[in-house]
């Protein structure tokens, strides 16, 4: 099953993520088919780079959000509605 999930990258204590499409059988870390974008807890959540077009496309094809992915896409398209 193909899954959009979180990739964890930066240091110990400071979490940074890319938001990847992989098979769900993979690492967390590990490989993946696309990377769709970043996402910084740290910071506001306008800041976060994701391609929602490139998101939709890998849902409508059958990708699954794992569930914090779902909240951040939910957070984002918000905040990008809110701005325009």
């Amino acid at each position: 099953m193909v899954t959009i999930r979180l990739a964890r990258f930066g240091t110990k204590k400071r979490p940074y993520y890319h938001v990847v499409v992989t098979d769900s059988e993979n690492p967390r870390d590990g490989r993946f088919l696309e990377q769709v974008g970043t996402y910084d807890p740290a910071k506001p959540i306008e800041s976060a780079r994701i391609d929602l077009s490139r998101v939709d496309h890998w849902v409508g094809v059958g990708a699954q959000t794992s569930t914090r992915v779902r909240h951040v896409l939910n957070d984002y398209r918000r905040a990008t509605q809110a701005i325009a």
